[in-house]
């Protein structure tokens, strides 16, 4: 089972590049980090696709302040969180961020083909 994140800017209409995220997986009532990435030239973190992932339910927060206050702009949202449940282990699920300094859209589906046209 693979998760691939993908981060766009909807402000700038770009990939959103060097957002950090975290990723955990729901234990009990609390979250163990599995992984910290930052997505990169594409808005992609890739290197998640080469952790062994069960099922289950987890949370990926990406960090949109620190991003937006790189650009010289602030947000509302500081965090993002996007909570999804794996359920298959045969396919790469894709989680996809739009991002703005006062709103943002999430995307959670199956892909098809394995990733790599974003290298």
């Amino acid at each position: 089972m693979k998760i691939v994140a993908q981060v766009l800017d909807g402000t700038y209409g770009k990939s959103a590049v060097g957002i950090r995220a975290c990723l955990a997986r729901a234990s009990g009532d609390t979250w163990t980090t599995v992984a910290e990435a930052e997505t990169n030239r594409h808005g992609c973190i890739e290197n998640w696709d080469s952790w062994h992932l069960e099922r289950g339910l987890y949370r990926i927060v990406f960090d949109s302040d620190s991003y937006f206050s790189g650009l010289g702009a602030t947000t509302a949202y500081p965090e993002v969180a996007v909570i999804f449940r794996m359920q298959n282990e045969t396919v790469t699920f894709q989680v996809q961020l739009t991002v703005a300094p006062h709103a943002y859209s999430t995307y959670f589906g199956t892909m098809e083909a394995p990733l790599g046209s974003f290298s």
